[in-house]
């Protein structure tokens, strides 16, 4: 489908299955959720174990191939917490059984791991979780695709990991990283112009409204009898 052939109102009767849905299934899971989380695909994200929170205007976006997995192994101290306007991007696991903190405006892109634990130790490979050491990202760090933060890790503000690198070393303030192991490539300067995701949402224009418009400048002139034949005949043009 080479657009979102839906009505502006099929859309919208669809976002509130799915806010229902939510709101007695996936809401209950976390310790803690703040004001006004969006979760796209929600029966595709999975939360798991206890000590799970998340700070206001939580993302989190699903899709059927790439599903979320956020998950605190059992009988341990393990802990995620999500700070504010935290976005997750399909197919993102983290997994703790120590601590996990990802701080304000982190941006997670699409099959990022994260772990603070090796999950099995050198000799005993039978019993999880192995050794383990905490995990933190600073505020308006941005971890790009398929990257790994592997346990131990501090990423510092406003830094970056380029896509696919293992990091396995603290990561400098304003810095972007790259590569297996990641190594420094670029420093940011730190009085610079930085565009965050807070700035979203401390707009004159609320988020919802911002996104209501979008929706219905892209979905208004869709038809219920386009979008059936985009689903079971579709042509070039859809």
């Amino acid at each position: 489908m080479r657009s979102d052939q839906r009505p502006y109102w099929l859309k919208k009767w669809m976002d509130r299955v799915n806010d229902n849905y939510c709101r007695r299934v996936l809401h209950p899971q976390f310790d803690a959720l703040g004001e006004r989380p969006v979760f796209r695909n929600p029966r595709k994200i999975e939360v798991l174990g206890r000590h799970i929170t998340a700070g206001d205007h939580f993302h989190a976006m699903a899709t059927n191939e790439s599903p979320i997995s956020l998950v605190v192994w059992m009988e341990t101290e393990g802990k995620i917490e999500f700070g504010d306007y935290v976005a997750l991007s399909p197919g993102v696991r983290i997994k703790s059984a120590c601590s996990i903190e990802i701080g304000n405006g982190a941006l997670i892109a699409e099959r990022v791991f994260i772990t603070d634990c090796d999950w099995h130790d050198f000799y005993d490979r039978i019993f999880p979780p192995g050794p383990t050491a905490p995990v933190r990202l600073e505020e308006n760090v941005w971890i790009a695709d398929g990257a790994t933060i592997c346990k131990g890790v501090t990423i510092g503000k406003n830094s970056v990991v380029g896509a696919g690198a293992i990091v396995t070393s603290d990561v400098p303030p304003n810095t972007v990283v790259a590569g297996n192991p990641a190594r420094p490539i670029r420093e940011l300067d730190p009085d610079g112009t930085f565009v965050t995701r807070m700035q979203m949402f401390e707009s004159e224009k609320p988020y919802d409204q911002f996104e209501d418009e979008m929706e219905r400048r892209y979905l208004t002139s869709n038809t219920l009898r386009g979008w059936l034949r985009s689903m079971f005949a579709p042509t070039r043009d859809m």
